[in-house]
C-alpha cells in the first residue's frame, strides 16, 4: 500500500501545483480593477542587475482605480516609467517628481468579453493539468498491479484519485466564475 501512496502524493502535488499557476495567472489579468500583481512581471535595470519593480519601490493602491508606485531613489523614477511604458500592461503612466501614479481605465464590453475568454483558456489549461495527474497516477495503479497489487485495491485507489480530481476540478471551476464575476461586474 506505501506504493499507491506514493502517487496519491505526487498526484495531489501538481493538481495543487496547477491551482497555484491558475491562481497566479488570473492575477495578472486586469480586471478594471486596480491590483498590484499586475505589475509582477515588470523588470527594470538597476546598477547594471535586471530586478523587478517591486524591489525598487513600494506598490500601493489607495483606491479601486489607481496604482501609486513611490521610488526608494528619486533618480530611478524615469527608469521605472520607461519599464513601465515598455511593458505589456497598457497603462500610461503618470509622473509628479516623488511617485509614479497609474489610473486603470474602465474596460469596454468588448475588451471584458476577451478577457472572460482567455479567464476560460487558463482555466482550461489547470484543468488539462490535473487530468494528467489523475491519469499518471492511474498509470502508476496498473504498473502496481503488475507488481502484486490486488485488483479491488487497484479499483478503489482509481476512485480516490477520481474524487481528488473533482475536488479540485470544482476548484478550478470556483475560481473561473469568480473571476469572471469580478471582470463582468462593470
Amino acid at each position: 500500500m506505501a506504493d499507491i501512496t506514493g502517487y496519491f502524493k505526487a498526484a495531489e502535488d501538481k493538481m495543487e501545483g496547477a491551482l497555484l499557476h491558475l491562481d497566479d495567472s488570473l492575477a495578472h489579468i486586469r480586471a478594471g480593477k486596480a491590483n498590484v500583481r499586475i505589475l509582477d512581471p515588470i523588470r527594470l535595470d538597476y546598477y547594471g542587475s535586471m530586478v523587478p519593480l517591486s524591489n525598487v519601490a513600494t506598490i500601493t493602491t489607495p483606491d479601486a482605480r489607481t496604482i501609486i508606485v513611490q521610488p526608494w531613489e528619486k533618480k530611478i523614477i524615469a527608469d521605472i516609467e520607461r519599464a513601465i511604458m515598455n511593458s505589456e500592461v497598457g497603462i500610461t503612466p503618470e509622473n509628479n517628481g516623488e511617485v509614479i501614479r497609474l489610473t486603470i481605465p474602465a474596460l469596454t464590453e468588448e475588451r471584458r468579453k476577451a478577457l472572460a475568454k482567455q479567464v476560460k483558456g487558463e482555466g482550461e489549461d489547470a484543468k488539462i493539468s490535473i487530468r494528467n495527474a489523475r491519469r499518471d497516477a492511474i498509470e502508476g495503479f496498473k504498473k502496481e498491479m503488475k507488481n502484486g497489487l490486488a485488483e479491488d485495491q487497484e479499483k478503489d485507489a482509481e476512485a480516490d484519485i477520481q474524487k481528488m480530481h473533482d475536488k479540485y476540478i470544482k476548484k478550478v471551476d470556483d475560481m473561473l466564475v469568480a473571476k469572471e464575476k469580478e471582470i463582468m461586474t462593470v
